[in-house]
C-alpha cells in the first residue's frame, strides 16, 4: 500500500481527532490537580495558575513558529517531536517540588509539546486534506474529537487522582500522550491545490494589512480568557459554593459533553452560513449563560445549567475562525496564518488564567474575573460584526450590464 493510499482524507481527520482528543483532553484535566498540589506542596494557587498561564502563553507565542514549520516541511515531523515533549513536561510535572521547576515543566515544556499538538498545525492538517466545499464540516469533526477527549479525560483524570494520587496520574497521562507520536505519521497530506503563487512574506504582509485579521484575533483573545478561566478554576470555585468535587470534576465534563455537539455543528453551520454571524451568536450565548450562573443561586442544578449552555458554544470559535482564515487567505500558510490568531487566544488565555488565581488570593472571591468575562463577550460579538468575508485574490463575479 502506497503512502498515498493509507493517507486518505479519512485517515488524515481520524488521525487530526485522536492527537487533539490526546493532547486538549489531557490539558484540560489540569484544573482537577489545582487543589491537590497546592494543598500537598504548600503552593498558592496563585503559583499553580501562573504555571498553566505560562503554558498557554508560550503555546500561543511557538505555535505561528510550529505552523511556518508545518506548513514547509509537513505537520508530521512537528506533531512527533511535539508528543514526545508533551510526554517529558508531564513526567517533569510529578516530580516538580517547586513553583519554578512546575512552572518549567507545566509551562514551557508541555506548552511547547501543546504549540505542534493542538489547534493550529492539527486544524490545518484537517482543513488541506478535503475539498473547499467541504472544509466546514472536517473542522467540526476534528473539533468534535478533541472535545469528546477534553470530555472523558476529565472522569479518567478524576478517578486517576482519587485513587492513586496526583504523583501516579501524572505519570499515567504522559505515557498516554506518547501515542501522538505514532499517529502523526497519518498528517502528511498532499499539496492544496487551491492555492495562489504567494511567499510566506506576501502572505503574512496580506494578513497584517486585513482589518478583519486583527478583529477575529482580538475576538480570539475573548474566548481564550474565558474558556481557560473557566477550565482551571471552576471546580474550585464550585467547591468554595459548597458543591463537591465530584460536582466540579462532573459540570466540566458536562461542559466537554455538550462541545462535542457544539464544535461539530459550528463547523458544518460554517459551510452554509455567514461565519462572522455565528462567531457573534456564540459569545451571545455565553453572555447569557454567564449571566444565568451568576443570578441562580449556587448549586448541582444552576452549574449542570451553565453547563449545557456554555459548553454548546465553548469550542465552536475554533471551526470557525479557522474556516474564516482558509476562506479570506486560502490554505497555502493556513496553519501559518490561525497560529497568529490564536496567539491572540492564548494571550488571553495567560491572563484569564493568571488572573483567575490572583483575584482570588487578593480578594477570596472569582466574581470580578466572572463579571469581566459576561462583559467581553459583548464586546467580542461587536468585533466579530464588521469582518469582511471576500476571499482576497478572487476577482467578484461579473454584473451583467443591460444591453443598449
Amino acid at each position: 500500500m502506497t503512502s498515498a493510499t493509507w493517507r486518505s482524507p479519512a485517515t488524515v481527520l481520524a488521525c487530526c481527532s485522536i492527537i487533539l482528543m490526546l493532547s486538549l483532553g489531557m490539558r484540560q484535566s489540569f484544573g482537577l490537580f489545582l487543589q491537590p498540589m497546592s494543598m500537598d506542596l504548600g503552593w498558592t494557587r496563585e503559583s499553580f495558575a501562573f504555571a498553566i498561564a505560562l503554558q498557554n502563553l508560550l503555546w500561543g507565542a511557538l505555535q505561528p513558529f510550529a505552523g511556518m514549520i508545518a506548513d514547509r516541511h509537513g505537520a508530521g515531523r512537528v506533531t512527533a517531536m511535539a508528543g514526545l515533549l508533551y510526554a517529558l513536561g508531564l513526567v517533569l510535572m510529578a516530580h516538580s517540588e517547586t513553583a519554578v521547576a512546575f512552572g518549567f515543566s507545566a509551562g514551557v515544556l508541555v506548552g511547547l509539546g501543546l504549540s505542534g499538538s493542538a489547534f493550529g498545525v492539527i486544524m490545518a492538517a484537517a482543513g488541506r486534506a478535503v475539498a473547499a466545499e467541504k472544509r466546514g464540516f472536517a473542522l467540526g469533526v476534528v473539533g468534535a474529537g478533541g472535545s469528546f477527549g477534553q470530555f472523558i479525560m476529565l472522569p479518567y483524570g478524576q478517578w486517576l487522582i482519587g485513587d492513586f494520587g496526583w504523583l501516579t496520574a501524572l505519570l499515567v497521562l504522559a505515557a498516554g500522550s506518547l501515542l501522538i507520536v505514532p499517529l502523526a505519521a497519518g498528517l502528511v497530506t498532499p499539496p492544496p491545490a487551491d492555492t495562489r503563487e504567494q511567499s510566506l512574506r506576501q502572505a503574512l504582509g496580506e494578513a497584517a494589512a486585513h482589518r478583519g485579521f486583527w478583529l477575529l484575533t482580538l475576538s480570539f483573545a475573548v474566548c481564550g480568557f474565558q474558556t481557560t478561566f473557566i477550565m482551571v478554576h471552576l471546580p474550585a470555585y464550585l467547591v468554595d459554593q459548597g458543591l463537591s468535587p465530584q460536582a466540579g470534576m462532573m459540570t466540566l465534563a458536562l461542559v466537554m459533553f455538550f462541545n462535542i455537539v457544539g464544535s461539530y455543528a459550528c463547523g458544518a453551520l460554517g459551510d452554509r452560513y455567514v461565519r462572522k454571524y455565528l462567531l457573534c451568536g456564540i459569545y451571545a450565548v455565553r453572555a447569557f449563560s454567564i449571566a444565568a450562573f451568576l443570578l441562580l443561586p449556587p448549586s448541582t442544578a444552576s452549574s449542570m445549567l451553565f453547563a449545557v449552555t456554555f459548553g454548546l458554544v465553548w469550542l465552536g470559535t475554533v471551526p470557525l475562525t479557522n474556516g474564516l482564515v482558509a476562506h479570506i487567505f486560502g490554505v497555502k500558510y493556513l496553519a501559518t496564518l490561525f497560529s497568529i490568531t490564536f496567539f491572540g487566544h492564548q494571550l488571553g488565555s495567560f491572563l484569564g488564567v493568571w488572573f483567575g488565581g490572583y483575584a482570588f488570593d487578593m480578594t477570596g472571591s472569582y466574581t470580578a474575573v466572572w463579571l469581566i468575562c459576561l462583559g467581553a463577550s459583548v464586546v467580542a460579538a461587536l468585533l466579530c460584526l464588521p469582518i469582511d468575508e471576500r476571499r482576497i485574490g478572487v476577482p467578484p463575479a461579473p454584473v451583467n450590464q443591460p444591453a443598449t
